[in-house]
């Protein structure tokens, strides 16, 4: 029988520490996911209520008002800001800008703080927190 020898663990797991590029980098695939298809959803009911009679947006509304519906919208918005800023990040490091380490994780952070803010401001403004 052969010696069985250990195999080499991949370089990167010992070069590489997670940070806040690699969080932004995953949240971007999972938002971007969430409002395909969570977003894509609900548009399309909103769409299906607003072409219906009285009762089927009435419907809609209910749902969208309940507190759990209320969760959906702000997490699909929170996502939509995430994934708007995140492409922007990503934009600009498709020109081969922002790689250097504190300017990536810098950005990566304002990405997440940005989506936070934005999301906190529409829904204030929208639950008529400004008069």
């Amino acid at each position: 029988m052969a010696e069985q020898r250990a195999r080499p663990l991949s370089p990167h797991l010992s070069v590489w520490r997670w940070g806040p590029g690699m969080t932004v980098s995953i949240l971007h695939r999972i938002t971007g996911g969430a409002l395909a298809v969570a977003g894509l959803a609900v548009l399309t009911w909103w769409l299906l209520a607003l072409a219906g009679d009285r009762e089927g947006y009435a419907t809609f509304n209910s749902a969208a008002t309940h507190w759990l519906g209320l969760v959906v919208l702000i997490g699909l918005t929170w996502a939509f800001f995430q994934h708007l800023l995140s492409g922007i990040r990503h934009l600009f490091m498709d020109t081969g800008e922002a790689f250097e380490l504190g300017v990536n994780r810098t950005s990566a952070i304002a990405t997440i703080v940005g989506s936070v803010i934005l999301t906190a401001a529409l829904w204030f403004y929208l639950l008529g927190g400004v008069k």
